[in-house]
């Protein structure tokens, strides 16, 4: 009997992988003796040269192209695998397709095409896939599911065999968020074309919209092809481009083996000029990308608990201790330790936590290294006793409440001793876990049951991170414990003001640690602005911060509308991911089948829409026509770690319904609700002082004298440099200084100077704030944060309080009783004279003891002023007078100067008697008296 062609689609199902196999089978073989000449004549003509040189001796396989392309826009990366490959030869044979995806990345479509029949994939969810699958199954087809599992991956394949002379093209697409590891952004792409390829190509194209800070590239090839990689970069895009020829690729100079079989990495990091950081909006979505790093670490409390069983003997434990060995030289004098070891029992280095000292850290490396493998496996003990150790070091007041606390649990294996039900010893972690404490678990090797080490660290504020004995582990642990190593922020939240947005993702989270990066999407409400607003409340070292930016709504839209490589859809795609990551965790923490199954109908609900094949959605695969059908189903579900947007700290306590640990600011309307005392108050409006003292331009002094209700003004000419004190305050230990900047160059033959930074000490608080147009800096004498322009913020530390207010001003209150403000004032980038400078505006009811002095503290005490003999001047606007001070006369000028509070770019006209030679008679000596030796001093006592 003939037959027409046959597609034969033969069932393969292993566990644990992501693959399609695909086996077509085309003509019969009674019919391929009379083709078989037809496709001799043919080869040449389906070959180009450099096909013929890639073919494999004996093989008629050639893989004629392999394009790899990745277009990330804001850490959010959608990659494009395509290889069209060309059975040439005289007999059939397979085609492969190998594409190794990242465990976090989803599949979002496949399409293959062979021969001209197209197949075309779709998400659905797993029950609708699996009965159109098993409609077209039932008509003769059918489809399977290989999979393997590796360090990081998981592999799609496909495998066809057809005929000669067929050409067959596959191409897959697959999405995910690219995480913030010690200050980079890391894309890795696992390139394995399994033969020689004429046409082999890679690019990747980054788009940031803040601006990139630098792009590098690396692989782990047998070859060196650095010089092979081309890299573009500009303020805002980069191009990486790897295109190897075929002699390049060769193994050797006559090997048929393709050297590139790796992994290619391009690391990358974003421009930051806010410490409140970045606010996206784009396609109906937002994206807020917090990072920060100009802020001191908080102390850390870390008990280390290891599992020395017998199952860690050899290579595990080795590296264990070398990891432990570095780790403890990276403690620094602030943090408290303690080193507890457990197999069947648990042996603790020392009784309580101990401070980091050289004899300490000495003695427990000791410890580490006697330490010999052996026997059971008891980790709830040993967690229980980290636990109270923690708990009596803090009942006894001996951590700083604002410090870290957190266990670090390395273990390779499951409970055997002890309580060993994971169940209970996930309640009983629980339950003796304070909120303020963290739990990170690293699983050692395969064998771990690292979905308990997962859910037990998820439950308690921290993360899992599986360790691979034969990969380095030592340097795995390293790494590992180097993001952990820096908490800079506690309590973070980041609310939006009601009305605005919804469907928010995770906003409150435990901590943050230096390098890494909190990620908060949403949905964007119709607005009644073309702006949306973001306000950040944390906690950091020494003092409590709120911070708040905004976006544009329209903005992104129009420019991503211009970029040729961007990703137009980087944030409805961004919030799916983060959202269906963290649906995914909550689902195995569901603590009823009912809870399960809702978050269950989220996730798929989720996932089609967006097109995400995830471990309850599948790939559904059809011919053009719909006549045949294959199927791809994700993984079995992996109980996933928490999304990229929780951070290493894990999301805050009792997520869904925890109170704020500190004030919103007055302004902020919370998307949750608060409790009464923290109903949002509205805006909060910046009120003028009435009078002030002020210094501005170049720079202008302008005296109010209350009592009198006079205006008096005098100029400084003083040198670049030069310290003037302002006010010196030995009574309250007040000082406040600036520092003179001069112009680009001279006007009229003299170098004009300006305030380039204002100083602003309070000596009972150990506090200092120094401004400049650079930024903001606060310290304490042991810790120093930085602060930009680009964010509206309010920092509280002690009795000190700075509100920022965006490219603006800056106000430096201290015990309420004295506020100094700080104006900015930009100038044109390329302003051939003029330089960015400083205006300071100080309150008149400022409280001061009846010792303050400087050029404007002196003026506490108001000074008797008489001014008489107002008579017309050589200049007919300006008036001349006599006045008389502390026993002085002197001619003065009527005039006006400008004070800026109410109009940045205009100011207003304050009206003043002006005293010329630097304020000669009305300040007390001579100018030169007021210059100090730096930043933070006081004028001398006499």
């Amino acid at each position: 009997m003939k037959c027409g062609p046959l597609l034969l689609l033969g069932l393969l199902l292993l566990q644990q992988g992501r693959c399609f196999e695909f086996v077509i089978d085309g003509e019969w073989a009674d019919e391929r003796s009379h083709l078989q000449n037809h496709r001799d004549r043919h080869k040449r003509e389906i070959l180009t040269g450099q096909e013929l040189e890639a073919q494999e001796e004996g093989d008629g396989v050639t893989v004629r192209s392999y394009h790899v392309e990745s277009r990330i826009t804001s850490r959010f990366a959608h990659t494009t695998v395509r290889s069209l490959a060309v059975n040439s030869g005289s007999e059939d044979h397979i085609l492969g397709f190998d594409v190794r995806i990242p465990k976090q990345a989803f599949i979002t479509n496949f399409t293959m095409n062979v021969n001209g029949m197209a197949f075309v994939g779709s998400v659905k969810e797993r029950a609708v896939a699996r009965h159109l699958f098993n409609q077209a199954r039932a008509k003769g087809k059918a489809a399977g599911i290989v999979g393997t599992n590796s360090q990081d991956l998981d592999n799609f394949q496909a495998e066809v065999v057809v005929p000669a002379g067929t050409i067959v093209e596959f191409e897959i697409h697959y999405e995910e968020m690219l995480r913030r590891k010690l200050s980079f952004y890391e894309h890795s792409l696992h390139l394995h074309p399994g033969r020689l390829v004429p046409n082999f190509q890679v690019d990747v194209y980054i788009y940031e919209p803040k601006g990139i800070s630098l792009v590098q590239h690396m692989n782990n090839f047998q070859g060196q092809f650095s010089d092979l990689v081309k890299v573009t970069t500009t303020e805002y895009k980069a191009h990486v481009v790897f295109k190897p020829n075929l002699q390049r690729q060769r193994k050797c100079d006559n090997c048929t083996e393709n050297a590139i079989d790796g992994v290619f990495t391009v690391k990358y990091d974003v421009k930051r000029d806010s410490t409140a950081g970045e606010l996206q909006v784009s396609d109906g979505h937002f994206v807020h990308f917090f990072a920060t790093s100009n802020l001191s670490p908080l102390p850390k409390n870390i008990v280390f608990v290891i599992d020395i069983s017998g199952s860690m003997w050899g290579v595990k434990m080795k590296q264990t201790v070398e990891a432990m060995l570095a780790i403890l030289d990276d403690l620094t004098e602030e943090d408290n330790f303690n080193i507890i070891d457990f197999n069947h029992n648990v042996n603790c280095w020392s009784d309580e936590l101990v401070p980091v000292s050289s004899f300490q850290i000495s003695a427990a490396k000791k410890y580490i290294q006697n330490i010999k493998p052996n026997g059971g496996t008891n980790i709830n003990e040993a967690l229980m006793r980290a636990i109270q150790m923690l708990v009596r070091s803090s009942n006894s007041g001996l951590l700083d409440p604002r410090s870290v606390s957190m266990i670090i649990l390395v273990s390779d294996g499951d409970p055997t001793v002890g309580e060993i039900k994971l169940s209970t010893i996930q309640k009983n972690v629980k339950r003796a876990m304070r909120e303020e404490y963290s739990l990170f678990s690293l699983g050692i090797g395969y064998d771990v049951d690292y979905d308990f080490l997962e859910r037990i660290a998820m439950e308690n504020r921290g993360i899992a991170q599986r360790i691979y004995a034969n990969h380095n582990a030592a340097e795995q642990l390293r790494v590992f414990y180097r993001q952990v190593s820096s908490p800079l922020l506690r309590r973070i939240t980041i609310q939006f003001p009601d009305g605005t947005v919804s469907d928010v993702t995770q906003n409150r989270f435990d901590k943050y640690f230096a390098g890494s990066e909190l990620v908060v999407a949403g949905k964007v409400l119709l607005p009644d602005s073309n702006t949306l607003n973001s306000f950040t409340t944390a906690s950091a070292s020494q003092m409590d911060i709120t911070l708040e930016t905004d976006a544009s709504i329209t903005e992104l839209d129009m420019e991503l509308a211009k970029q040729e490589h961007s990703f137009t859809g980087f944030a409805r795609q961004m919030w799916a991911y983060i959202t269906i990551k963290q649906l995914i965790a909550d689902r195995s923490l569901a603590t009823t089948a009912a809870k399960k199954k809702k978050i269950t109908q989220k996730i798929m609900t989720i996932a089609v829409e967006h097109q995400f094949v995830t471990p309850l959605t599948a790939l559904l695969v059809e011919s053009s026509d719909g006549s045949e059908r294959l199927l791809a189903n994700s993984p079995k579900a992996r109980e996933q770690g928490c999304c990229p947007g929780a951070g290493l700290g894990g999301p805050s306590p009792s997520q869904s319904q925890v109170q704020l640990v500190y004030q919103p600011p007055p302004w902020v309307q919370m998307t949750t609700p608060l409790p009464p005392s923290q109903v949002a108050k509205g805006p909060e409006v910046w009120t003028l002082p009435g009078k002030v003292n002020l210094v501005d331009n170049d720079p202008h002094f302008i005296i109010h004298l209350p009592t009198s209700d006079m205006d008096i003004c005098f100029n400084i000419d003083s040198k670049p440099g030069h310290i003037l004190n302002l006010v010196s305050d030995r009574g309250t230990g007040l000082a406040v200084n600036g520092q003179l900047v001069g112009a680009k160059q001279l006007q009229k033959g003299k170098l004009k100077t300006f305030f380039g930074a204002i100083s602003v000490f309070s000596e009972p608080d150990g506090v200092g704030v120094i401004v400049s147009p650079d930024g903001i800096v606060m310290s304490d004498g042991r810790n120093k944060h930085n602060f930009t322009w680009g964010e509206t913020a309010a920092i509280t530390q002690e009795g000190v309080r700075i509100s920022i207010v965006k490219d603006s001003r800056v106000s430096v209150k201290i015990n309420e009783n004295v506020e100094v403000i700080v104006l900015l004032h930009r100038v044109w980038k390329k302003n051939p004279v003029n330089v960015d400078f400083l205006g300071v505006y100080i309150d008149n009811e400022n409280q001061y003891s009846p010792v303050a002095h400087g050029l404007i503290g002196q003026f506490s005490r108001e000074p008797e002023v008489t001014v008489y003999d107002i008579h017309d001047g050589r200049d007919p606007l300006k008036k001349e007078a006599t006045m008389e001070v502390k026993g002085n006369r002197m001619k003065v000028t009527r005039g006006w100067q400008k004070d800026y509070r109410a109009d940045n770019k205009r100011g207003s006209n304050v009206f003043c008697w002006f005293v010329h030679n630097s304020g000669k008679g009305f300040i007390d000596g001579r100018y030169t008296d007021y210059i100090v030796p730096d930043l933070y001093s006081f004028l001398p006592t006499v």
